[in-house]
């Protein structure tokens, strides 16, 4: 049942409605269309139209994971869907590429994203706000229960593998350097061996608007 709305004195107008962050977000993103609009941590961050070899980098990271067959009956391996955060009333994050339960759906939240439960692994591409993938994310994703965050490391040319989520962080932060090759956890749902050279240098197809 809809509240009633306050009365207000004869003749005088009722004064605006707050604009939650939510509000302003939706805003953002009716003027500025095709922009990444985020609100983590209680702040919003908007990051310009990823270009077409930011696409390309993207599409050459899924390979490994669709070749693991994890975009089947069980789970789904999905660019740009919206995770649902629990930090704040009106958090949420846009993961550049994530694996997901094939039910992902079922799991509905608000303003079209997901709730955390379905999220098997979240991955990160730094863009010139390198510092929010390495700080501002990992803390929220690990409070989100995200049991794997891959962050490629642009800036520094090398690859984060981040597991074991806890209070703020995660427990085991792993470092990996062009030469490894890195086996995720098969918590995944499938062997997923990353060649770190590779995957670097599929992701440097966008390094210059990156830094």
């Amino acid at each position: 049942m809809s509240a009633a709305p306050a009365e207000q004195p004869y003749g005088e107008a009722a004064p605006p409605a707050t604009k939650t962050l939510l509000d302003v977000a939706n805003e953002i993103i009716e003027q500025c269309p095709g922009y990444r609009v985020e609100i983590i941590g209680g702040q919003i961050f908007v990051t310009p139209p990823p270009d077409g070899p930011h696409a390309e980098a993207l599409t050459e990271l899924m390979l490994p994971f669709l070749a693991a067959g994890l975009h089947r009956e069980k789970a789904r391996v999905l660019q740009g869907i919206g995770l649902w955060l629990p930090d704040g009333p009106y958090d949420y994050a846009i993961p550049d590429l994530s694996v997901v339960d094939a039910d992902y759906k079922e799991h509905l939240a608000k303003f079209n994203c997901y709730g955390p439960l379905p999220f098997r692994l979240v991955l990160e591409v730094t863009s010139g706000n390198y510092q929010a993938d390495l700080h501002v994310k990992t803390t929220a994703y690990a409070n989100a229960k995200v049991p794997v965050y891959v962050i490629v490391d642009r800036k520094h040319n090398r690859l984060h593998v981040l597991t074991d989520p806890a209070q703020d962080d995660y427990a085991t932060h792993r470092l990996h350097a062009p030469g490894e090759l890195v086996t995720l956890p098969e918590s995944i749902g499938a062997k997923v061996t990353l060649d770190v050279a590779e995957v670097l240098t599929a992701a440097g197809k966008a390094a210059a608007q990156a830094e």
